[in-house]
C-alpha cells in the first residue's frame, strides 16, 4: 500500500502542474480589455519615439 502512495505523489505534482500550466498561458484581457497585439503595438510605437532624437528647443 505504501508502494501506491509513493506512486500517487508524482503522479498528484503531475496533475497539478498541468493545472497552473493550463492557467498560466490563458488568453485573457488586462483590466482596460486590451489584447496582447494592441499593448505590443504600442509598444513599438512608445520605442520608436524615444529613438527619435529630441527636438530642438
Amino acid at each position: 500500500m505504501s508502494v501506491l502512495v509513493w506512486l500517487l505523489i508524482p503522479v498528484a505534482g503531475a496533475f497539478v502542474a498541468g493545472l497552473w500550466s493550463a492557467w498560466a498561458t490563458r488568453r485573457r484581457e488586462n483590466k482596460r480589455g486590451v489584447r496582447d497585439h494592441a499593448g505590443v503595438r504600442g509598444y513599438e510605437a512608445f520605442r520608436a519615439a524615444m529613438e527619435r532624437a529630441p527636438a530642438d528647443s
